[in-house]
């Protein structure tokens, strides 16, 4: 697919109130997405999984993520880490499902065992039979590819091409934005699994960050007034805040708490609910059509909640969650319009922030020796 002003870049417009978005092949054609894995998803920290779910050394979770399969796991020096999930011998993918797996990684092809560093420590019968080390094999040559990590408090990012700034620097608009909150406090209280979603994952950060839609979508989930939000954008990080005159710390019927709203490049998604909850969302993107979500709900001071405040919380982000799931997957089935060809309009107000994603988007793109040709942003 050749990369130009017609099938990718934003269409320029014709004055300052009137912003068009990413154009229809942004969200549907796969080969944008094989691009878009390659470099948006390959050149920044991409939010891959939570610390806490680790609980023992040798426990693994595979994740097939921007097209590739990965590996992350807990090593004897409590250490997470993260590998490409295939065998060096013939890329079999090592491991397939959530589990402990133990002091070795040991593929079930033909054996070949790693330790939890990706050491190679084991290729049986490799020079003939009950030839294990034949002459000239270096094993230290052929351990686990690396993936370079950071662990951000509760929260696993990766860079797969390793050309990302060091994240504390690539990070640091986000963390500007959290100077009233101690980060150390922060208490797992509860998870919802959504699975998979039919629509394709920039749709789902786009939705997050935008404040145009609450009153309308979450009129009866949510009691945030369209008056009272702002946006939010600054570098890599961008999204809208809300300050609410009579707070329910409760949640007890709706959504009613000063709130912020930000997503960090590419794909981490927090939600800060004064005074008491903060929301992380894992987007895993699987194909154009398709993403999988998560959502972790922490306190913010360290306090345990109720059994009945965790049901009543887990309840309404469900059903706020829900409302927006309907809403990203209606956007990628108007995909499928030649009307939506050119990408539909944005709000120069409301939908700034969507307007930042979405040209870092296409700069990530352009600024790559895959991309070729012209790209209008």
């Amino acid at each position: 697919m050749r990369v130009n002003k017609k099938n990718i870049g934003i269409k320029t417009p014709k004055n300052k109130n009137t912003i068009f978005g990413l154009p229809a092949k942004s969200y549907t054609d796969n080969d944008f997405w094989i691009k878009e894995c390659d470099t948006v998803l390959s050149n920044g920290w991409l939010f891959v999984g939570f610390v806490h779910e680790f609980k023992k050394v040798g426990d693994v979770q595979p994740i097939f993520i921007a097209g590739k399969p990965i590996l992350i796991i807990k090593n004897e020096n409590e250490e997470i880490k993260a590998f490409h999930n295939v065998c060096s011998h013939r890329c079999l993918k090592l491991v397939n499902e959530k589990k402990n797996i133990g002091k070795l990684i040991r593929c079930p092809y033909h054996a070949w065992s790693y330790d939890l560093q990706g050491n190679l420590k084991a290729a049986p019968h490799i020079g003939g039979t009950n030839n294990h080390k034949p002459k000239g094999f270096n094993f230290k040559e052929h351990g686990l590819k690396s993936i370079r990590i950071h662990i951000w408090n509760d929260w696993i990012f990766i860079n797969l091409n390793g050309k990302a700034k060091k994240f504390i620097e690539y990070a640091k608009p986000l963390f500007s934005k959290f100077n009233d909150l101690d980060f150390n406090k922060l208490k797992y209280t509860a998870t919802l699994d959504f699975g998979k979603i039919n629509t394709n994952w920039k749709f789902l950060i786009e939705n997050f960050i935008e404040p145009y839609h609450v009153q309308f979508v979450h009129k009866t989930t949510t009691n945030q007034p369209l008056k009272d939000h702002y946006t939010i954008v600054d570098g890599m990080c961008y999204g809208s805040g809300v300050d609410v005159k009579e707070e329910d710390s409760k949640n007890s019927k709706a959504l009613s708490v000063s709130s912020k709203y930000l997503s960090l490049f590419p794909n981490f998604i927090i939600g800060t609910y004064y005074p008491n909850q903060v929301g992380v969302y894992l987007n895993i993107p699987i194909n154009p059509n398709t993403t999988i979500q998560k959502r972790i709900i922490y306190t913010v001071d360290g306090s345990k909640m109720s059994k009945e405040d965790i049901d009543i919380t887990k309840k309404i982000w469900w059903s706020v969650h829900k409302e927006d799931h309907e809403m990203c997957e209606r956007l990628q089935e108007g995909r499928s319009s030649p009307a939506s060809n050119e990408g539909g309009l944005l709000s120069p107000h409301w939908e700034d922030g969507v307007k930042a994603f979405q040209k870092l988007i296409i700069q990530s793109m352009k600024n790559s020796k895959i991309m070729k040709g012209k790209i209008n942003v």
